[in-house]
């Protein structure tokens, strides 16, 4: 059988080559490759396309949290809750603004934040929460800021694998007070590259993230603050902008191919994703929960099929965080899901042939 990949990003260039060559043939021929004419529409348009007033193009998603907690005061001896069950570059973001990650188990159904635990954690100390739309699926976002407007706790929303994603008919940025995308390549909007935006409709924070992203500088040679060299590039926008006007496309696409799968699936012992019927879910990535996860991970492998683990630590666990004094236990339900959840290959351009294949493998597994 011809192996089938987690992700295949040539199925985008391939649909799009034409019109991704004549954008890049455009930026060089202008000569302006930083924060030119480019960047600046794919600002307005991701906006425009989120419903909030502003989006500045940062150099990756993980600049993008910094720049936004940054922007509204987080630092030093401040504390921010956010989950454990998510990428790295949550935490990471805010302990490099010298501020502290408390983290909150997460809902076993959603995989997102648990917002009766995370009120249980505020203290005197709490100045902000980032909640993580995990796998392209919006927290509820609602009852968050209830919460975060009643202890006057600001909302950074890490929706890195979300955009597109809404609750309600409020997208991400719209309900909280900054929202950090990033356009990685394997993201639902990728660039060719690194790439990152954030998305608030605040307008002095926003201008102080377009001050923070170059040195802390308005006027040239004048720097108000230190800052960040974190800009986004010219060649990335424009490939950008020629994939944000599929995007909507693309995510019905993903949407049809999670709705496939749990028909499929219906009947085996797997968990398929919960979804709230306030979310829409982009499915960033589809992910399932099995009591099987490594022997179904590597039974598909050996097949040839493509899966993943996301994320097999969780980060109150990670070597690197060890001196926050967190301990095995501590969080029952990410540490369960990182030990059986397993992500199956979804994305525009898989075939239905291609995603049968995948489900009567999984069904062949299981009755074996």
């Amino acid at each position: 059988m011809k192996p089938i990949s987690l992700i295949d990003l040539s199925r985008q260039w391939n649909e799009l080559e034409s019109e991704l060559v004549a954008a890049i043939y455009k930026v060089m021929q202008n000569g302006q490759y930083i924060l030119a004419e480019e960047v600046s529409r794919l600002e307005q348009e991701v906006a425009e396309f989120s419903g909030v007033a502003h989006g500045i193009g940062v150099a990756n998603g993980t600049d993008a949290l910094i720049l936004a907690l940054r922007a509204f005061g987080i630092g030093p001896g401040d504390e921010v809750l956010t989950t454990p069950f998510t990428f790295f570059a949550t935490a990471e973001a805010i302990l490099q603004l010298g501020a502290r990650p408390v983290f909150v188990d997460v809902d076993p159904q959603t995989f997102n934040l648990n917002i009766e635990e995370a009120e249980k954690r505020i203290t005197s100390r709490t100045k902000a929460i980032v909640p993580v739309h995990l796998f392209g699926q919006m927290a509820n976002m609602p009852a968050l800021r209830r919460l975060a407007d009643q202890h006057r706790l600001k909302i950074i929303e890490d929706a890195c694998q979300a955009i597109g994603a809404k609750w309600g008919t409020h997208g991400v940025g719209a309900l909280g007070d900054a929202a950090a995308v990033s356009f990685f390549p394997t993201k639902n909007l990728g660039g060719f590259g690194d790439g990152g935006m954030v998305l608030l409709s605040d307008d002095e924070a926003a201008q102080r993230i377009r001050r923070l992203r170059v040195h802390g500088s308005e006027k040239k040679y004048v720097h108000a603050e230190l800052g960040w060299n974190s800009r986004l590039d010219e060649l990335q926008a424009a490939v950008l902008r020629v994939k944000l006007r599929r995007l909507s496309t693309w995510t019905e696409q993903r949407r049809n191919l999670a709705s496939r799968y749990n028909q499929a699936l219906a009947g085996l012992p797997v968990d398929t994703p919960q979804v709230p019927v306030e979310a829409y879910h982009v499915y960033h990535l589809y992910t399932i929960v099995t009591q099987q996860q490594t022997k179904l991970q590597r039974y598909l492998q050996s097949s040839g099929i493509g899966c993943g683990v996301y994320y097999p630590l969780p980060l109150h666990l990670q070597p690197a965080l060890s001196s926050l004094g967190y301990k095995k236990g501590d969080f029952p339900n990410a540490e369960y899901l990182s030990t059986h959840c397993l992500s199956l290959l979804l994305y525009p351009g898989m075939t239905e042939e291609e995603q049968n294949t995948v489900v009567e493998e999984i069904q062949h597994f299981f009755q074996t």
